[in-house]
């Protein structure tokens, strides 16, 4: 897609087709996400895509910059949508990241956590050089069962040496404690953000669905492409980046129309949990949605 020389990264056509367009129902948006917001179609806000493929520019822009300067981005996704996702995203351009519950003063109390790390990385090593197979079961069973625990909650962050220089949240209202202690540090927060989310939490925002598995997984996969593209110094040819060129934008064109275009078409398949379409031009969500108020 171009529009008056502008050309994306991200293709509208891929944000229709993974549902990222969907926000909640209008009795549980944020008054605050209303300039995101394109219009509302049968109680379902539908967000601005054309503001989305524009900051998601930005973001690109920003991680490029960051990763290129040596910083780390720490993945954080812990509902269950999530973690698949934030997993095999973070593994794959070698950030950490953390996929299930967020431990309190994970940033704030840096030093604890290290320790605990320092330990995740110890019991490695011993299982690795067969010191367990050495021991009673009870003794080993003791040891496994904290590796266990120690991988599951710390298992993503073995490579972290300190705190990290931002934050990839998939849904900041979940993860109000990483937003919490991200922000008592100064930390950037880079951030999916949904209907019912708080914008001035975020630091380089990124609206969309924040709920349906494969807007996560897109997400996800820009955030890991950029960080590729600034580790390798090329995209990798299965870069979301790369099938956005590919793909073009086809019938979804019409999203552009001017306003007072009574419908605007959507490709088969871009559906979701949340029912509606993307329709009508863009208008002021309506006082009775104002009225419903926050989350």
């Amino acid at each position: 897609m171009e529009v008056h020389g502008y050309v994306p990264m991200i293709s509208l056509r891929q944000l229709l087709e993974c549902g990222v367009h969907f926000g909640h129902p209008t009795r549980k948006w944020n008054p605050k996400m209303a300039p995101f917001i394109y219009t509302k179609r049968t109680g379902i806000h539908i967000i601005d895509l054309q503001q989305t493929v524009q900051l998601i520019d930005e973001v690109h822009a920003y991680i490029i910059d960051l990763v290129e300067r040596g910083g780390i981005i720490l993945f954080v996704g812990t509902k269950k949508q999530a973690q698949d996702a934030i997993k095999q995203e973070a593994q794959k351009c070698g950030m950490p990241y953390v996929a299930a519950r967020w431990l309190g003063g994970l940033l704030t109390n840096w030093d604890t956590i290290r320790l605990r790390i320092e330990r995740l990385r110890e019991l490695r090593k011993l299982r690795d050089e067969g010191y367990f197979d050495k021991l009673t079961k009870k003794d080993a069973r003791y040891l496994n069962d904290e590796l266990s625990r120690l991988e599951k909650f710390l298992g993503g962050l073995t490579e972290l040496s300190g705190p990290p220089d931002a934050l990839f949240i998939v849904d900041v209202k979940k993860e109000k404690n990483a937003v919490a202690e991200a922000r008592k540090l100064k930390i950037p927060i880079i951030a999916i953000l949904d209907t019912n989310c708080d914008p001035d939490d975020v630091d380089l925002k990124l609206p969309g669905n924040d709920d349906a598995i494969r807007s996560i997984r897109l997400f996800c996969q820009i955030v890991a492409d950029s960080v590729l593209e600034a580790k390798l110094g090329y995209l990798p040819p299965d870069s979301v980046f790369v099938q956005a060129v590919a793909e073009g934008e086809g019938e979804v064109s019409d999203v552009l129309a001017p306003a007072g275009k009574a419908e605007v078409s959507v490709p088969t398949g871009a559906t979701d949990s949340r029912d509606g379409l993307l329709g009508a031009a863009p208008a002021e969500p309506d006082a009775e949605s104002q009225s419903s108020g926050g989350s």
